[in-house]
């Protein structure tokens, strides 16, 4: 539920309440991030949430000389750039045809959407214009079951022909908020986008717990914890991929809060590609919370009368500890992001030839693992890798996906058939989006590999 008057803008869930305004400056202020509350029909309880200040704090730059009280270095935001005296790691950087990189994005107007999920949650790599390569039928189910609120905070840049949209989606019944932006160029110049980040939440107090998970390969997941009291915390992904080294979702704790008990903020990224997190405590005890697309590397060129729509991102707030919070995060995915017949399902009981044979395959040794497996109740049996082209170790045939006869001298459809009469459902490993040099797909089509061209002969895998 999404409430607005008088520039107020408060986004309600089952639990929980998110508000802000437009202050005096046209800039969305960040009031409010935590457990519901109920205010009075005129809003006249929202003032006492509201931070005041009589003058900017003594080396800090004042927004303009109407508003010599307030210095952006200490306010808190919705959407920050660089420019007008912000000075933390910003969510927008935009260089303009003159070369400069400051922008200035204050309120234009909003838009207020009620309706059924939109399946923007879908991940980035899909578009919307893809969605019939899914089972059409299981995504207008997705689309009935859950509802949605949408608010659209419009804002244009004092200086330039910049339009930035920040997008609301309120799921009341998961205790979730979602949000993401778009960047419109409004000009006749092209502009060079260098960080379009999807989430910003700027909070009225520090001292926070931060739990991250980190990994590497086979061994993912790892859970660390410290105290951000100062200073500022990074993560992402550089790796071209979400990655096993450093997930995308972040927890912020009061720091003595439990499984059952305490306040416990959830942020995580949809998408698949590198990321960026970032946790910054000012000098004033601010916190600013950052997520979306890794700034480092990104360049994106803006044409006139192009857009650029970032990620969406999810943020969740529970009261009853880190179990509140995994609750509210599981609900959502199971509603919002998983699609297609397997939504509702309980998932087989699967086996995978991979750790029994590696790449030593053929369809007697297959079939005899799959018979087997049908003895002790597994549902489903998946070939893993070493099934096509001259697949007989890493090095070589990524990408030849036809299937080897000497291995499988029926090919993949007689397996198959022979695996369904077992009563088992059968599926095959794949990795399109990997190839090996030495390949005859590489051979037969260098130019589709991304790869510096003076290495590619030097590469082993891509």
């Amino acid at each position: 539920m999404i409430i607005h008057k008088d520039g107020h803008f408060i986004l309600n869930t089952k639990n929980t309440t998110y508000a802000f305004y437009i202050n005096d400056t046209a800039l969305p202020e960040h009031i409010y991030y935590g457990k519901r509350i109920t205010f009075d029909d005129d809003l006249t309880g929202i003032e006492a949430l509201k931070e005041k200040w009589a003058f900017a704090p003594g080396n800090t730059i004042v927004y303009d000389n109407d508003h010599k009280q307030c210095s952006p270095e200490n306010v808190c935001y919705e959407v920050s750039s660089y420019g007008h005296g912000d000075i933390r790691e910003p969510f927008i950087e935009v260089v303009h045809a003159d070369g400069s990189i400051s922008s200035d994005f204050t309120y234009d107007t909003f838009m207020i959407k009620h309706g059924k999920s939109p399946l923007k949650t879908l991940p980035c790599s899909y578009s919307r214009s893809e969605f019939g390569s899914f089972d059409e039928k299981s995504i207008n189910e997705d689309k009935e079951k859950g509802s949605v609120t949408e608010l659209t905070i419009i804002l244009k840049d004092r200086s330039y022909d910049l339009e930035l949209k920040i997008r609301y989606c309120v799921y009341e019944e998961c205790d979730v908020i979602t949000r993401d932006a778009i960047l419109t160029n409004c000009s006749k110049d092209k502009i060079r986008v260098e960080r379009l980040l999807s989430l910003q939440l700027d909070m009225h107090e520090c001292d926070y717990k931060l739990t991250t998970f980190h990994g590497s390969w086979a061994r993912e997941m790892n859970k660390a914890e410290r105290m951000i009291d100062c200073g500022k915390y990074e993560g992402g992904s550089f790796t071209g991929t979400s990655s096993n080294r450093n997930n995308p979702l972040m927890l912020l704790s009061e720091k003595n809060a439990t499984e059952k008990m305490g306040k416990v903020y959830g942020f995580n990224l949809i998408y698949s590609g590198n990321h960026f997190e970032a946790v910054e405590v000012t000098p004033y005890g601010k916190t600013r919370v950052l997520s979306g697309i890794q700034p480092k590397g990104f360049s994106y060129i803006l044409m006139p009368d192009e857009e650029l729509e970032a990620p969406e991102a999810v943020m969740s707030y529970s009261c009853e500890g880190y179990n509140g919070l995994s609750q509210n995060m599981h609900a959502f995915i199971r509603e919002h992001v998983v699609r297609g017949y397997w939504k509702d399902k309980i998932r087989p009981v699967l086996l995978n030839s991979w750790e029994a044979s590696y790449f030593d395959i053929n369809e007697a040794k297959l079939l005899k693992l799959a018979k087997a497996a049908a003895k002790v109740g597994v549902e489903l049996f998946v070939m893993d890798d070493g099934w096509f082209g001259e697949r007989n170790d890493d090095l070589r045939s990524l990408g030849d996906w036809t299937a080897n006869k000497k291995k499988l001298p029926n090919g993949v459809k007689g397996l198959c058939d022979k695996v369904n009469e077992l009563g088992l459902d059968f599926g095959i490993w794949v990795e399109p989006e990997m190839v090996n040099v030495d390949s005859n797909l590489y051979r037969a089509h260098p130019d589709w590999c991304l790869a510096i061209p003076c290495q590619m002969c030097l590469a082993v895998q891509i």
